[in-house]
Parts: structure tokens; sequence; C-alpha cells
């Protein structure tokens, strides 16, 4: 994230909650009823956002991780690609070896 993302973001959640803070005034609650609702809201997005985050990180579908896997696809395709006919074929029968002395 680039520094502007994370002013943008900022700007972006004060201007939120004012706007919470004034709809809950023209709603008839008093600055200080309107100020902790706002807040409310804000604290609900801040754990909805963080829920979010979490359920992410844990089920490794963050941008890190997908462009990790991307890129190891794509090194290991290219590096197939590479491989002439004959250690292609000499990795196969390898790997044909591997299974039966698994079996």
């Amino acid at each position: 994230m680039r520094r502007i993302d994370a002013i943008g973001i900022g700007l972006g959640i004060f201007i939120v909650g004012g706007l919470a803070y004034l709809g809950f005034q023209v709603f008839g609650l008093d600055g200080q009823q309107a100020g902790i609702w706002s807040q409310v809201v804000l604290v609900i997005g801040l754990i909805g956002w963080l829920a979010t985050y979490v359920l992410r990180a844990v089920g490794n579908s963050m941008t890190y991780h997908q462009q990790r896997e991307d890129y190891e696809q794509a090194f290991f395709q290219k590096r197939l690609d590479e491989l002439s006919p004959e250690e292609l074929a000499k990795i196969q029968a390898e790997i044909e070896r591997e299974e039966k002395n698994q079996a």
C-alpha cells in the first residue's frame, strides 16, 4: 500500500465518521449521543474489516500468497517448457520408478 492510499483511507474514515455524526444529529440525537453512535458505527466497521482480514490470512487468500503461487506456477511451467523431450522422458521415468517403489 502506498502512502497516499493510507492517507486516503484515513481521510475517508474521518469523513464517514463526520457524516455519521451529522446523520445522527439530523435524526434528532443530541451532540453527545450522536458522537457515541457514530463511534459505535466506526468500531463495528473496524471489527468487520478485521474479521475479513483474519479470514483472508487464515485461508491463505491474501494478495502475497496468491502472487507467490502464481509466480511458482509460472516458474515451474517455464522450466518444464525449456526441457528437451529426452530430459522430460527421463524425469517421467524417474517419477514412475518412485511411484513403483512407494507402492
